[in-house]
């Protein structure tokens, strides 16, 4: 399928959109100039606010009166724990758990 004239101008203004918002943080707040207090507090709490959306969303459909009670997912949250404590890096925290938690559901609870 071939691309009108219309949807080029939309995908080329959206690409540079997307561009914009990754820079534009950085000519807003320069290194140099203190961020207003607002950026700074938004900057501490919304990492805790997204991993709690994050955990809420990831279990907004485990049944604990279905299939396997929400196993899987229980196994997977305690390794995420335990790696973190660990290893004090999320981003071996979040692929190990996830690795875990595919693993069970293919492996343990197909």
């Amino acid at each position: 399928m071939i691309m009108t004239t219309w949807q080029g101008v939309v995908t080329v203004l959206m690409a540079v959109l997307g561009t914009i918002t990754r820079f534009l943080p950085f000519v807003l707040f320069p290194e140099s100039k203190k961020p207003p207090h607002i950026i700074d507090y938004l900057g501490n709490v919304l990492p805790y606010a997204m991993t709690g959306l994050l955990v809420v969303y990831s279990l907004k459909n485990v049944n604990p009166f279905a299939g396997s009670h929400g196993i899987p997912e229980a196994i997977a949250i305690a390794a995420i724990v335990v790696l973190h404590v660990w290893k004090r890096n999320m981003l071996l925290s979040i692929a190990g758990g996830a690795v875990v938690y595919m693993a069970l559901l293919q492996l343990v609870f197909a």
